[in-house]
């Protein structure tokens, strides 16, 4: 199974029904009233919500598509309802064609060639590439910790075959060996992208630790759940996003937090800790445990943030790369 760039065959394309492509036309549209959405693609201008905007501009684009194209990458992540990392602030749409056919250009389009037994999927009227084969897609592009993030979506929603996807890790497809490497750090009792990014830190720190653990006092009445917890010890650990800091959140958190704390030691974390104070958590976390620093831990972390969404020069690298892959540039919003 290959993915290659050389264009070979006219692409055939077959009639789309309303329901498949909504009031999007091809041609030169130049009537008030209409979007356009990329070169020679356009529908009707409209007001809706961000995901119904999307799906509408996925739709004209299925009139350039080859038939059994379907969407891959961040694309088909966003149509299954994934988590995604913090990508850069435009983003191409990313389709895959099979076999040997022309792949369609366009701006704000990436089109690859796949060949793959793997089977496509409809997904709210649009055709989506198999879980396994969106992950691949990605690796080729994201980094380890952004594919973390996707992997743990993919299973807590039930989209991964763990049969197919332990037959793509044992290939030797562009992408594996990161896809790989995500797929040892992803850990589905993750809640959100936050959670996987502190429990992936904790893990390249040498700290064992238990995901979404139920706490009990002594009595044997539940405290609810905690996001981390060292193992073999009362500290939790949590990720602490930004709605943490809402009026009536950040009551309940204070109460939940004294429920807790004659029985276990709470300690949040936000965003700013993980990726611009790691040597400080790390620090606090050697304390914990009474052992010795060791700055090998902390270049890991540091270097899986540089190659990840997190990064800012990893954002502009992305950027710049599939500008010059598309040509410029009407790209979908990542909100």
């Amino acid at each position: 199974m290959t993915e290659t760039s050389e264009d070979r065959r006219e692409p055939h394309w077959r009639r789309l029904t309303p329901d498949e492509v909504g009031d999007a036309q091809r041609g030169e549209v130049r009537t008030v009233g209409h979007r356009r959405v990329s070169f020679g693609l356009y529908r009707s201008e409209t007001q809706g919500d961000e995901w119904s905007e999307l799906v509408r501009d996925l739709q004209a684009f299925r009139l350039v598509l080859p038939e059994g194209a379907a969407f891959t990458h961040v694309t088909g992540a966003r149509i299954r309802g994934w988590n995604l990392p913090h990508l850069p602030s435009q983003v191409p749409v990313f389709a895959s064609a099979p076999g040997d056919v022309a792949r369609p250009r366009r701006s704000g389009l990436i089109v690859s060639r796949l060949v793959s037994d793997a089977p496509s999927e409809t997904r709210h009227g649009l055709p989506v590439a198999a879980a396994e084969e969106i992950l691949l897609r990605a690796s080729r592009d994201l980094g380890t910790l952004d594919i973390a993030i996707m992997i743990t979506s993919a299973m807590r929603l039930g989209d991964l075959d763990h049969q197919r996807m332990e037959s793509l890790l044992a290939s030797r497809r562009p992408g594996v060996r990161r896809l790989r490497a995500a797929w040892h750090l992803a850990d589905v009792r993750c809640e959100s992208p936050g959670e996987v990014l502190l429990k992936i830190l904790h893990d390249v720190c040498d700290v064992q630790t238990e995901p979404q653990v139920e706490l009990f006092d002594d009595q044997g009445t539940s405290l609810g759940r905690a996001d981390l917890l060292l193992r073999g010890t009362r500290h939790v650990h949590e990720y602490d996003g930004g709605h943490h800091r809402d009026k009536d959140q950040h009551r309940t958190d204070l109460r939940r937090e004294r429920g807790l704390s004659p029985h276990y030691t709470r300690r949040g974390f936000t965003l700013d800790d993980l990726l611009n104070h790691p040597l400080a958590v790390m620090h606090e976390l050697d304390r914990l445990l009474d052992r010795p620093h060791q700055l090998r831990r902390l270049h890991r972390w540091r270097s899986l943030v540089r190659a990840s969404c997190y990064s800012e020069d990893c954002r502009e690298r992305l950027h710049m790369r599939w500008q010059r892959l598309t040509g410029q540039v009407e790209w979908q919003p990542t909100g």
